[in-house]
């Protein structure tokens, strides 16, 4: 698999999480927020909506960047963090159902394909070098 359709994954993930949130932000505060966590006024739906939007303009850099091996490798080390949140506010202090841990599993197939496409970026750049040199 090349880079650039690993990068499109990595964007479906982004889009598809994402686009959920910012069409139908309601949805998924009935869905992934304990019941003592879904009334917030206007201000709840408003901030998901929002979340949901930085998460449709993250998968059009995913998908629209030249990532390197180094790209793939940064953008796997920082979503590690993502996973202490999905614990703390699944587990440890609890403001989301498991339906909420869909944020856990898109990050975990990020993660993969961010392995993958460092993998292979990495790959073709010595391809290229020796190809190059050779």
């Amino acid at each position: 698999m090349t880079p650039k359709r690993i990068q499109f994954f990595i964007a479906l993930v982004f889009f598809i999480l994402g686009g959920w949130a910012a069409f139908f932000p309601q949805h998924v505060i009935d869905t992934t927020f304990l019941p003592e966590y879904r009334e917030g006024g206007r201000i709840l739906p408003f901030a998901v909506a929002c979340f949901g939007a930085q998460a449709l303009l993250s998968g059009l850099f995913a998908a629209f960047s030249r990532f390197s091996s180094l790209t793939f490798l940064v953008y796997g080390i920082a979503l590690l963090p993502f996973f202490g949140f999905n614990y703390y506010f699944t587990f440890h202090d609890p403001v989301f159902t498991s339906i909420g841990l869909l944020d856990a599993v898109g990050n975990v197939i990020m993660l993969a394909l961010c392995y993958v496409g460092w993998k292979n970026a990495k790959r073709q750049k010595q391809e290229r070098t020796y190809d190059i040199r050779g």
